[in-house]
């Protein structure tokens, strides 16, 4: 059962996929759902209100969090890029946030962190929440500053935060590495809504995956949020294999677990060009 601690509870990120996937799902949590994106997507529904803010943008960022008791913070850019646009949403973006918050008096955050910051671990491995950060990438590096920054206000003003480093979270895997990395839908929703309502939260990461048989990360040093997958990538594996070529052992993709996003974006895919 979801308890609503909350009354209002703001989401960013509401048109992107998991904004998308969670915007329904997040109404069992609070009596008001305050959604947020950069651009216009649609009027509110039962339950919800809008408030548009670019997160570069401190004052509108400000307006946005005032009136929430927690804040669901799914916005910003979601995969490897240009760094400019990364720092305006991820960096600036989340040190808005986090100021907003300050002000506004909000004392708990669910940060939608990645495992991109724990991505050049080997896929051979299985690494614990104690692990130093690898980021894979500039997408990466902001999501480890964001979990710094994050531990920051907790030290400093009490902002309880959750760090949820998602793994691959779509309505089923999609390929061989996605067989560890998979996080469901429904195991998402039941992963923050432990972060929202666990008593004592203090600043901890969490890796978000289901309950797959292949397992890259351990979450036995963040019990005390409460989160009990009930999904698997499992019974889609046998499907997967039959669609999927076996990995190149020898191809960095396959090696390490950020997988693609080791190429991807500038430099690298200059460099990867030779120049």
């Amino acid at each position: 059962m979801t308890i609503k601690v909350h009354h209002t509870l703001l989401m960013t990120g509401a048109a992107g996929g998991l904004g998308t996937a969670m915007r329904d799902r997040l109404k069992a949590n609070c009596e008001v759902l305050r959604l947020s994106d950069r651009a216009d997507f649609g009027p509110a529904r039962a339950g919800e209100e809008i408030a548009l803010a670019d997160l570069a943008n401190a004052t509108a960022v400000d307006a946005m969090v005032k009136g929430v008791q927690a804040i669901v913070h799914f916005g910003g850019i979601s995969v490897e890029g240009p760094f400019e646009p990364i720092l305006q949403a991820n960096i600036l973006g989340v040190y808005n946030l986090y100021e907003a918050a300050r002000k506004q008096g909000v004392k708990r955050v669910v940060f939608a962190s990645s495992n991109h910051v724990t991505g050049f671990y080997k896929q051979s491995e299985t690494i614990t929440l104690d692990h130093p950060a690898r980021p894979d990438s500039l997408y990466g590096v902001s999501k480890a500053f964001g979990e710094d920054l994050s531990r920051m206000y907790y030290d400093r003003y009490g902002i309880e935060t959750a760090c949820v480093r998602i793994g691959s979270s779509f309505a089923e895997p999609k390929d061989r590495r996605m067989l560890a990395s998979w996080l469901s839908f429904d195991d998402l929703h039941r992963l923050v809504t432990a972060c929202l309502t666990t008593p004592i939260l203090g600043h901890t990461a969490i890796f978000g995956m289901s309950d797959n048989a292949v397992v890259w990360y351990d979450n036995s040093a963040a019990r005390h949020v409460g989160y009990v997958p009930q999904d698997s990538s499992d019974p889609f594996r046998e499907a997967i294999y039959a669609r999927t070529p076996a990995p190149d052992i020898t191809d960095p993709a396959a090696i390490y677990q950020g997988g693609g996003f080791l190429f991807q974006g500038e430099p690298m895919t200059a460099h990867k060009a030779g120049k």
